[in-house]
């Protein structure tokens, strides 16, 4: 199993580039906003509780596609000393199954995570969909940091089209590609 770690900013293009990579691929997604959804259909965002369980049930899916060898990609804000735990259980929720896990790390000016983050999709999808909101987690936050565990590819999105950033992807880290 191959877990394809695709993390940056809000507005980087992480969801955009893993639907690209999983048409290439084959891989499936898991979109991190899914478990976000699911825990705040009961439990306020950002609460002990909220946060308890959004990263139980990450876990415990990855760790579940690593068991059933589904090749995956998903998607994270990483922020470095907050996440840093978390990381670590995934690698070696994902290693315990013989699973590698290629970290992909998406970068952009933020002028452009400003104009991206106003997107009319990014609201419906229950994402941080103004500046204001962007400029406030950036402040709070350490959003460009790099994962330190493993090596990582760190593609610009704002110079590269998601399709050609699936397909740098794909070549760096040797991942099948679907025949058409």
């Amino acid at each position: 199993m191959k877990l394809v770690f695709i993390y940056g900013p809000p507005a980087s293009g992480k969801l955009t580039v893993a639907r690209e990579l999983a048409k290439l691929t084959g891989f499936r997604i898991f979109d991190n906003h899914v478990s976000i959804q699911f825990v705040q259909s009961l439990f306020d965002f950002g609460t002990q509780s909220f946060w308890h369980l959004v990263h139980k049930y990450r876990l415990e899916m990855i760790e579940e596609a690593a068991r059933q060898r589904i090749d995956t990609i998903f998607t994270f804000v990483y922020e470095r000393k907050i996440d840093d735990p978390f990381i670590r259980k995934i690698l070696q929720k994902v290693e315990r199954s013989r699973g590698t896990v290629c970290f992909v790390r998406l970068q952009c000016n933020k002028k452009e995570l400003e104009r991206r983050v106003t997107n009319r999709t990014r609201k419906k999808l229950g994402k941080i969909a103004t500046k204001k909101l962007l400029n406030d987690l950036f402040r709070k936050l350490e959003l460009n940091s790099e994962v330190p565990f493993r090596p990582n590819l760190t593609v610009d999105t704002e110079s590269m089209s998601p399709k050609k950033t699936a397909r740098v992807i794909a070549q760096h880290y040797a991942l099948r590609a679907l025949k058409r």
